[in-house]
């Protein structure tokens, strides 16, 4: 059956798709409604400074994958067209050419799978050729672009284009319980990434479960800022019940887990691509919801909880920096496994934090974001975002105005903290980056990726 060496644990990666880091009743959200992710936390740590590398889902999916940063792996925006091809079946979503964005880069699934784990994934890729199992997955159910209907989703199953007429996050549940039984019957450990695509929109239009809606009919909505109208009400009601029709399968795994006698076995991760304002600063949206792109906190903070009865402490929160680029190495780290392009990437892994052990060097840690020209450095203290190449950059005291309010990048006592902050960006992404798939040279808008970036785009368009 699955395995139940200590050594090699099992690993349920969990991965949201558009939840703010405030989007948890463990979080300090008291109106949603999420037992089961609050029973991960009880049972784990909780991260509350966990950061993407990046505010909107491909690129931030593919550096969690590969522990490069966008300017390492060539992904800068979401993926336009899901990379289906001419006869995709979504009439908006027609092109012809397919590509595997991250063909020849090394993804952690790949050294797991060369030591012996089984991968399954069931739910959203969106990093391209979509219908070819990539990065050592033996199952693939996934989605064919990013984002759509709940019911009637378009899904791919053995290389075949369907819709799911049934309510997705269920069908994608559903997919991740098979793949777990499968794996009974195997002596070696398997790693599943359940990839759902709830709270992403739509949320409206009966995407989601009467029965989970009716549990915000009468919410005062009072765990956001103030909402402009009642449409955006209807909205957040949609995004909510979207968490919680997530939560309530989230159950369902960790039931299955317990019930099989995996559950302190396996190693449990949850966290989300990107996050999410509703409200916060006027928004509603990630980086891409603004012009410019925004690095506001809602948007690069992501919830992330680990768990794993009895190597994990449990009930604990730490507020340590850590980036979506410190994943592969930490993961791998954990389960002793070696980090082949360790010296070339910037990720450290964070397994002490995950043990419950002290890491000083981490103290003054520092994490980067970058969004095509915008790129943003973030200490305990401060942040400052520089759009390359004119502005506006901004500066931030987050100890004193964690609410990101006043932009502090004109104040004449504080430019000794600017040209600070701006040199240690550029010496970073200066180190890191590779120049052939640089950002700062991509005219990024929020409209998609349609194209590889850099010199590998051989001059045609790779953005909308």
């Amino acid at each position: 059956m699955a395995s139940k060496d200590h050594t090699k644990p099992n690993i349920l990666f969990i991965l949201s798709d558009d939840q703010g880091p405030w989007a948890m009743r463990c979080a300090g959200n008291s109106e949603l409604i999420t037992p089961n992710l609050d029973r991960l936390a009880l049972t784990g740590i909780r991260f509350s400074n966990f950061f993407c590398a990046s505010p909107v889902c491909s690129p931030a999916r593919a550096t969690l994958l590969t522990g490069r940063i966008p300017s390492q792996h060539g992904v800068h925006d979401w993926i336009a067209d899901g990379d289906m091809g001419a006869d995709n079946t979504i009439g908006w979503l027609k092109q012809e050419k397919i590509i595997e964005y991250l063909k020849g880069m090394t993804g952690y699934t790949d050294i797991l799978a060369a030591h012996g784990w089984k991968c399954g994934l069931s739910g959203k890729w969106h990093l391209g050729d979509s219908r070819k199992p990539q990065k050592s997955f033996e199952s693939w159910y996934v989605h064919q672009c990013g984002g759509a209907a709940y019911y009637g989703a378009p899904m791919i199953r053995e290389g075949k284009v369907i819709n799911e007429e049934r309510y997705i996050t269920d069908v994608i549940t559903d997919e991740g319980l098979a793949y777990m039984n499968k794996m009974l019957e195997n002596e070696n450990p398997f790693y599943l990434g359940v990839h759902y695509t709830a709270p992403h929109a739509p949320w409206q239009n009966n995407n989601h479960p009467e029965h989970y809606l009716s549990m915000y009919e009468n919410c005062p909505f009072e765990s956001v800022p103030p909402l402009k109208n009642d449409d955006l009400r209807d909205q957040l009601k949609g995004y909510y019940a979207s968490i919680t029709a997530m939560d309530a399968n989230i159950g369902r795994l960790v039931d299955w887990l317990e019930e099989k006698g995996l559950r302190e076995n396996t190693l449990i991760i949850f966290t989300s691509d990107n996050g999410f304002c509703f409200g916060h600063h006027g928004v509603v949206g990630k980086g891409n919801a603004t012009r410019p792109v925004n690095m506001y906190e809602e948007s690069v903070k992501v919830p992330a909880i680990f768990s794993h009865p009895g190597r994990i402490p449990m009930n604990a929160v730490t507020d340590a920096l850590v980036s979506a680029y410190d994943f592969m190495p930490t993961l791998l780290d954990y389960v002793q496994l070696p980090f082949p392009e360790g010296e070339s990437l910037p990720g450290k892994s964070f397994k002490k934090l995950l043990l419950g052990d002290s890491m000083k060097e981490r103290d003054h840690l520092v994490v980067y974001d970058e969004y095509g020209p915008v790129r943003m450095i973030r200490e305990k203290e401060w942040k400052y975002v520089h759009r390359y190449p004119y502005g506006p950059h901004e500066l931030y005291d987050i100890l004193n105005d964690p609410g990101e309010r006043v932009n502090l990048i004109d104040a004449e006592e504080q430019q000794d903290t600017v040209a600070a902050m701006k040199a240690k960006l550029e010496h970073w992404f200066v180190k890191y980056v590779d120049p052939h798939l640089d950002g700062t040279h991509e005219p990024v808008t929020g409209e998609g990726q349609i194209g590889l970036a850099g010199t590998a785009g051989k001059g045609q368009p790779a953005f909308k």
